[in-house]
């Protein structure tokens, strides 16, 4: 009886979260030279002094193991027309990710050229989030081209469109 009460308590809550609007972000890091990332829709900004970011990774993530080790991370926050790379950088394969993408170490840490966000990071903190790790990072550089965002939002792809 408790384990359906838990399955219909997922599921509902599943149903409540597709309704959130997202940000789509693809969290970079390196290693050894080889660029790493992954699509990452829970991400938020967290303090303004110091500035701050939070993204969250599966604990069994090959980037999770990345940031512990390199202690840097970068946030490409993706626009509208990139859903392509938001769901190439979704699927399993580390480096091979990468492959046609153009990008570049800034701060030492892979950056999507195209991405109209863009923030660079040294971790703060791992905070223990049920399947999830919560990775804290000072941000230690920031830039904007503009444009619309890509959001995630009832399962789908989108962007923002401001009320008239």
């Amino acid at each position: 009886m408790i384990e359906q009460e838990n399955e219909l308590l997922m599921a509902a809550f599943r149903e409540v979260m597709a309704g959130v609007a997202t940000p789509v972000t693809v969290v970079t890091a390196m290693d050894g030279g080889r660029p790493h990332g992954t699509t990452v829709s829970a991400f938020t900004s967290l303090s303004m002094q110091p500035p701050m970011v939070m993204v969250a990774l599966d604990r069994r993530s090959q980037l999770l193991g990345l940031l512990k080790s390199s202690l840097r991370f970068g946030v490409n926050v993706l626009g509208h027309g990139q859903t392509a790379s938001a769901l190439a950088f979704a699927r399993k394969g580390g480096a091979e990710k990468f492959a046609g993408v153009l990008w570049e170490a800034d701060h030492d840490i892979p950056r999507l050229l195209r991405a109209p966000g863009w923030l660079a990071c040294e971790v703060a903190d791992f905070v223990d989030g049920g399947d999830h790790v919560i990775v804290l990072g000072n941000v230690i550089s920031a830039e904007t081209a503009g444009g619309d965002p890509l959001t995630y939002h009832a399962r789908a792809f989108g962007t923002h469109v401001a009320l008239a």
